[in-house]
């Protein structure tokens, strides 16, 4: 699945194990908050279990232009989204772009491509992560159909 977006010479593709440094990096400088989760331990167990889950948004060739089947585009990671799905539910988490990128579609990209996926799957209701205090994120979740639910909250515990 390479797709590029718009005509801006920026791809998506599912993440592949070599990646795994540059996705870490970019998460510290474009994404909001941290999780338990990132590390390379963590990454690896995502791509082994679910290797098309983690997409990424990278420059590639030409403008417009797909990157080779299974070919790992040039260039850093200016985008993500995991799109996990459980068999039961579709989950949203790490939706992010590069500050230099923003506003230039590739957000509504990633969010295009994982809903696809997660039709593909069956999936019927698409749910995301996003922190309370993020209100640029809010806005960019409401344009893109998500509301937050107040009935609920969620409840965590750290295993181990």
């Amino acid at each position: 699945m390479n797709h590029p977006v718009n005509d801006s010479g920026i791809l998506l593709r599912p993440v592949l194990a070599p990646d795994i440094d540059a996705v870490l990096a970019f998460w510290a400088q474009a994404a909001e908050g941290t999780s338990i989760s990132d590390d390379r331990a963590g990454v690896a167990r995502l791509i082994d279990r679910d290797p098309g889950a983690l997409l990424l948004a990278v420059p590639g060739g030409e403008p417009g232009e797909p990157a080779a089947s299974g070919a790992q585009a040039a260039g850093p990671v200016v985008g993500s989204v995991i799109a996990g799905f459980d068999g039961w539910r579709c989950h949203l988490y790490r939706l992010a772009v590069h500050p230099a990128h923003r506003r230039r579609g590739v957000a509504s990209a990633l969010l295009a491509a994982a809903e696809a996926r997660f039709a593909a799957l069956g999936g019927r209701r698409g749910d995301a992560m996003v922190l309370d205090r993020n209100a640029a994120a809010h806005h960019a979740w409401r344009a893109a159909g998500y509301a937050p639910q107040p009935q609920w909250s969620r409840w965590v515990k750290p295993l181990g």
